[in-house]
């Protein structure tokens, strides 16, 4: 008898898991995920996992912008997810005090330490005025233009004419992310690591940030007790992530010895910090290398991995646009007269005439923004515009990848490659709200970068599409990268032409 009872238990179960399954299913759309007994909707993000971010934009399209994700019963990862620009106005800018970035978020991002980005109230305030102070001095300029255009024509230029020479594909992501790590590291730690040369050598620091990335976008997905039992067994993701850190430390540390016995100068990062470390009292108990080390690894963070991404959705989205490559190569031959003239550097004040190419950049941000997702968690209870209740300290994620693609927010052409959409009646460019355009974040915590990125970018495409011609190889499919950083998986592989510029 007890044999066809545990019999009658078991036949049981799947009619229970699938009565679930089709009460679940009732009245929802055909991309909304099946909250499952147990595991919550934990299987659907499973299933989706390597299209994560179109997966994430198909569910709030069909939901209306917002959406209650539920994770299993026992992990206590329910999320509100979100690309309602009203939601990211009223959190990001009108409620700011409201959603600090907080312990979760520190949590997630505790490789960055201290640093601007998971700093908040007065540590957040001196970094950023810091920094401000840093990029609006009287020097920036000249020395910005003085690096970007060094690294162009010492290593840019020369790898491009050396592979194109020899015929080989080129990946033009690892191109970008050697360039910038290059002139991040000079601007930050007054050092050039000559990444991007023509033999193209393995620099472990600067392969580390693309290791780091795809982690920390799964723990915003997996249990925090899982990936912490990754972390303890040093295992899978949490492995990369730890070598990674430490590779961090090992180029960061000596750098900041011998820069910090070297003649002051005020527009020098280091110096500058270490004077505001001094008279502030602020930063980790660790003392002043730590606080350093995890200032510096913010913004070689910031330098290298958003701006490099930019340049590679820009050209793999001029690749796959000819018409757009025609224009912007018209464009710097009018601007700059290049039909007249060899190619030639250009100023800060040129580039700021460059409007289409400023329009294709803003449309490679606004369909591929570097930063996919931002995590907010309120201190106090609080009602969203979309009518949302979040009690405290509820996690709220952000999709900026989905607002670019919404029809709601940028028309029936929203997945449309259109730079001219950014230039206004009066051949000047279109300012967009950064709740509708958040690639540089939105309200106080805005990007203090922004015009420094849109300069370098400039300038490097402006000297790719003038000098060569450019193919996506054959057979090689570009995907976003499950990250939260918005890499091309598997690169950008292309074929260069030399133009007859001469």
């Amino acid at each position: 008898m007890a044999i066809f009872e545990c019999l009658e238990f078991f036949l049981i179960i799947p009619l229970i898991i699938y009565l679930s399954y089709w009460i679940s299913r009732r009245g929802k759309k055909s991309h909304e995920p099946t909250n499952w007994p147990v595991f919550g909707m934990l299987p659907a993000v499973l299933q989706n996992l390597n299209r994560v971010h179109d997966y994430a934009t198909e569910v709030l399209i069909e939901c209306g912008g917002t959406y209650m994700f539920k994770g299993p019963w026992f992990s206590n990862t329910h999320m509100l997810f979100t690309s309602d620009p009203a939601n990211i106005h009223h959190v990001f800018s009108k409620n700011f005090s409201n959603y600090p970035k907080g312990p979760e978020f520190r949590k997630i991002f505790e490789v960055l330490g201290d640093g601007i980005f998971n700093a908040d109230f007065e540590l957040w305030e001196i970094h950023r005025r810091t920094t401000l102070s840093l990029l609006t001095h009287s020097k920036f300029h000249s020395s910005l233009e003085t690096t970007v255009w060094g690294k162009l024509e010492t290593g840019l230029l020369p790898v491009l004419a050396s592979l194109c020479k020899q015929g080989t594909e080129v990946d033009l992501q690892d191109i970008f992310q050697r360039f910038t790590f290059d002139n991040i590291c000079k601007f930050v730690l007054d050092y050039d690591p000559c990444s991007l040369c023509v033999e193209l050598p393995h620099i472990p620091c600067e392969k580390a940030f693309s290791d780091s990335v795809e982690p920390l976008l799964l723990r915003h997905i997996v249990p925090e007790s899982i990936w912490r039992l990754q972390q303890r067994l040093k295992i899978g993701g949490e492995k990369k992530l730890m070598e990674a850190s430490q590779t961090f430390d090992d180029f960061i540390y000596p750098l900041i010895f011998l820069k910090n016995g070297e003649q002051e100068d005020d527009s020098n990062m280091l110096t500058t910090f270490r004077k505001v470390y001094e008279e502030k009292h602020i930063g980790p108990s660790s003392g002043l290398r730590d606080f350093l080390k995890d200032t510096s690894l913010s913004l070689i963070f910031a330098g290298r991995d958003t701006t490099s991404t930019c340049l590679t959705w820009l050209f793999w989205l001029i690749a796959t646009n000819p018409s757009a490559e025609t224009k912007i190569l018209e464009e710097i031959e009018t601007v700059l007269h290049s039909k007249e003239e060899k190619w030639r550097r250009f100023n800060v004040e040129e580039s700021h005439k460059l409007i289409y190419l400023h329009g294709a950049l803003c449309e490679s941000l606004r369909l591929f923004p570097p930063v996919a997702m931002e995590h907010k968690a309120p201190t106090k209870p609080d009602i969203l515009p979309s009518g949302h209740h979040l009690p405290e300290n509820a996690k709220l994620i952000f999709s900026f990848y989905s607002v670019g693609r919404m029809e709601t927010v940028w028309g029936k052409d929203c997945l449309e490659f259109r730079p001219e959409r950014w230039i206004a009646p009066g051949g000047r460019i279109k300012h967009e709200p950064s709740y509708k355009f958040p690639a540089f974040n939105v309200g106080p915590r805005t990007c203090l970068g922004k015009e420094m990125a849109f300069i370098q970018m400039k300038m490097v495409a402006a000297a790719i599409v003038y000098h060569y011609h450019i193919e996506l190889a054959e057979g090689n499919r570009v995907s976003p990268r499950v990250s939260i950083i918005l890499q091309a998986k598997p690169g950008l592989k292309v074929r260069l032409t030399k133009r007859d510029v001469y």
